[in-house]
């Protein structure tokens, strides 16, 4: 042969810290991605990094594609404390500080506010509107315009069923959509991925996970976990099931993944089905002094 033989180009390396995710997991964070156009060039995001394996596979996977991909866009990570005894996420501090991403630590008295205050709601639906609240506030005071939540595939295969069997609805979570105010855009890059795959891969990479990072859903049993017991009962029987429920639920998780929905129409968020609806104006914001911006790498 004349001339210089030319080898495949290598992978850039990752930096110090990061684990490289599967290429199955990435294959499937990646389709979907592509296909509901969730990054945009110049896109700042913030990643909801409650800790449990789901969120930490999501930052790993981001941080891959961040290196790799040619649409170029900034990455950081908020994690909201509720103020629980079983849940200390303090131990993602050093190490996100150690992956050198951007961090926000917001430590807000949510599990005393909902003792105090909640009335005709679950803990889990106001616990999340509140969270929910916090990173829209995070997000719009230092300027990013993308907010990444770590539902995967089994998530939203679960609140599908929930719907159908106890709202009358056929609805499950939005993979990618504006919020009402306009002015935010979410994303779920992990909707076509299986929650056993983010469980192997934090296992293997040795993530520091969070255990029992809502125990107050952990402590009863709630319709969600029900219909995950369903699930995985069926998934026995019928090996593709999954296969079968993301074909049916792929129109309606793309129904509002135009920006320019008209107003009301672009909410997308299974919050929806609760009687009080999310905070898309940045709501949930408990009183008193809050930690501003917290532990930022």
């Amino acid at each position: 042969m004349n001339g210089v033989e030319t080898l495949p180009s290598a992978e850039p390396a990752l930096p110090a810290g990061v684990a490289r995710p599967s290429r199955a997991l990435l294959a499937a964070a990646g389709k979907a991605i592509g296909e509901h156009a969730m990054i945009r060039a110049g896109d700042r995001i913030l990643l909801g990094l409650s800790g449990g394996k789901d969120s930490l596979s999501l930052l790993h996977v981001l941080l891959h594609l961040q290196r790799r991909s040619p649409v170029k866009f900034e990455l950081a990570a908020c994690t909201v404390d509720p103020q629980s005894p079983e849940y200390d996420p303090s131990p993602l501090k050093p190490y996100m500080a150690r992956l050198g991403v951007p961090y926000f630590y917001e430590s807000q008295p949510i599990v005393a506010s909902a003792d105090a205050h909640m009335r005709g709601d679950s803990f889990c639906a106001y616990c999340s509107r509140l969270r929910r609240g916090i990173l829209y506030r995070v997000a719009r005071e230092n300027g990013y315009n993308v907010l990444a939540l770590a539902q995967h595939l089994d998530d939203l295969a679960e609140t599908f069923l929930m719907s159908a069997f106890f709202g009358g609805k056929l609805r499950t979570m939005q993979a990618h959509y504006r919020i009402d105010a306009g002015d935010l855009r979410v994303i779920r890059p992990l909707a076509y991925v299986r929650e056993r795959q983010t469980r192997d891969f934090a296992a293997q990479a040795g993530l520091p996970v969070v255990h029992e990072n809502c125990p107050a859903c952990f402590a009863m049993p709630m319709q969600r976990f029900q219909m995950k017991g369903l699930l995985a009962q069926q998934e026995q029987l019928h090996p593709r099931l999954f296969a079968s429920l993301l074909t049916a639920m792929r129109p309606l998780m793309a129904l509002q993944t135009d920006s320019s929905a008209p107003s009301g129409e672009g909410r997308g968020d299974s919050a929806s089905l609760s009687p009080i609806p999310s905070p898309d104006s940045g709501g949930g914001e408990l009183p008193g002094p809050r930690s501003g911006r917290g532990d930022e790498a």
